[in-house]
C-alpha cells in the first residue's frame, strides 16, 4: 500500500490496502482472554483486570517502522504509508457501549485518547493524530465490540486543514478565536444548544452536514485536546458526552465521532512551524458527532455539497426533549 497526493485537493489517498482483513483467533478480539493475540500500548488500570486496553490494529493502514520514501511520479506525489494505527477497547464487557459506562468509564475513555495522541506527537514525523468512532453496522464499525481508533499520519487530513485556514483567516481578520465566537453566540440564542455540563456545551451546528450532528465544545478556549488547561475538569466532559450519546442514540443507532485537536506543529528540530504560530489561539479542540440516520437524504450522497432536510434548530429542540437517562 502506498500514499498518493491529489494534487488538486491536496489529500492523501491510501490505495492497494487489500479489502479482506486476515484470519483473526476465535472469538471476539478485543475480549479478555484474547490478551496473547495483541500486544498491549496501553492498559487502565496497569495491574490486574483491564478496564481499557489500548493495542495496535490487526490490519493497519499505516506502519510505524520504516522511511517516507516520499518520491515523485511525473507531477504527482507518493510515499509510503507510515504512521500509526491502533484501536482503544472503551471496555472489557463486550455488549456495554460508551454510552453506558458510568460518567468516570467515559473520563477513562477520554484519558486514554489524551494518552496516546501525547505520546504520538513525541515523533516529530507524526503531523496529525485524529481519533474518531464509528458504532453502528451503517457506520462501518470493524467489531461490535465497542471500541474507538487512533491514527497518526505523516499529513494533516484535508477536513482539518480545511478548519485550521479558516479559524487562522478569522483570527487575522478579528483576533478572535472563531469556535470561542460560535459557542457565546449559540448560548446567547440557544436555538441550536442541545446540552451542558459546567464549562461544556454540545449543540447542533448552524450549518449541520447531516440529521442531529453534534458538536461539544469548552466555553474556555484551548486548542490542544491532549493537554487539559488547569481547572478544567474532564469528569463534567465526560458527563455531557455520555448524555448526549444516549440522546443520539435514540435517533440512530449509528454514528461518526471525531475527536478534533491540534495538529504536530514540532518540525524535525523541534521548532514550531512557521505557518502555525497563531495556532495556540485561533484553533480550538472539539468532538463533532455525525449520527447516521437512514433515508433518502442526498446529504449522503453527494458529499462536498452538502443536503440537510432536518433544521439544526428543529433537531436541537428535539434532542433537547429526549430523556437521556431514560
Amino acid at each position: 500500500m502506498e500514499l498518493r497526493k491529489d494534487p488538486i485537493t491536496q489529500s492523501w489517498v491510501a490505495v492497494g490496502h487489500r479489502d479482506e482483513a486476515p484470519s483473526a483467533p476465535e472469538g471476539c478480539l478485543l475480549c479478555p482472554g484474547q490478551e496473547a493475540a495483541t500486544s498491549s500500548l496501553l492498559t487502565i488500570p496497569p495491574q490486574g483486570s483491564w478496564r481499557i486496553r489500548v493495542i495496535p490494529h490487526s490490519d493497519p493502514l499505516y506502519h510505524i517502522e520504516g522511511n517516507l520514501g516520499r518520491q515523485a511520479d511525473g507531477i504527482y506525489d507518493t510515499m509510503q504509508s507510515i504512521g500509526a494505527h491502533e484501536v482503544i477497547v472503551e471496555t472489557a464487557e463486550h455488549n456495554q457501549r460508551l454510552s453506558q459506562l458510568s460518567d468516570e468509564g467515559i473520563e477513562e475513555v477520554l484519558f486514554a485518547y489524551a494518552s496516546r495522541i501525547a505520546d504520538l506527537k513525541r515523533d516529530s514525523r507524526f503531523k496529525y493524530v485524529a481519533v474518531f468512532k464509528n458504532q453502528g453496522t451503517l457506520s462501518g464499525e470493524e467489531w461490535t465490540h465497542s471500541h474507538s481508533q487512533l491514527t497518526a499520519t505523516t499529513f494533516v487530513p484535508r477536513r482539518v486543514k480545511y478548519e485550521l485556514h479558516a479559524a487562522r483567516e478569522w483570527f487575522e481578520q478579528k483576533e478572535r478565536c472563531v469556535f470561542c465566537d460560535i459557542v457565546r453566540q449559540e448560548e446567547k440564542s440557544g436555538k441550536r444548544v442541545v446540552d451542558t455540563q459546567a464549562d461544556y456545551v454540545a449543540l447542533c451546528p448552524f450549518a449541520s452536514r447531516v440529521p442531529f450532528e453534534v458538536w461539544l465544545l469548552r466555553r474556555k478556549h484551548n486548542h490542544l485536546f491532549e493537554q487539559p488547561q488547569p481547572g478544567s475538569n474532564r469528569l463534567h466532559f465526560a458527563t455531557l458526552l455520555g448524555r448526549v450519546l444516549r440522546r443520539l442514540e435514540k435517533v440512530s443507532a449509528a454514528y461518526h465521532l471525531v475527536v478534533h485537536t491540534a495538529p504536530n506543529t514540532r518540525n524535525p528540530k523541534g521548532r514550531l512551524e512557521h505557518y502555525w504560530q497563531t495556532l495556540a489561539d485561533d484553533y480550538h479542540w472539539h468532538i463533532e458527532i455525525l449520527p447516521i440516520v437512514q433515508s433518502v437524504s442526498k446529504s449522503y450522497s453527494i458529499k462536498e455539497v452538502y443536503f440537510n432536510a432536518l433544521l439544526p434548530e428543529l433537531a436541537a429542540e428535539h434532542l433537547r426533549k429526549l430523556d437521556p437517562n431514560a
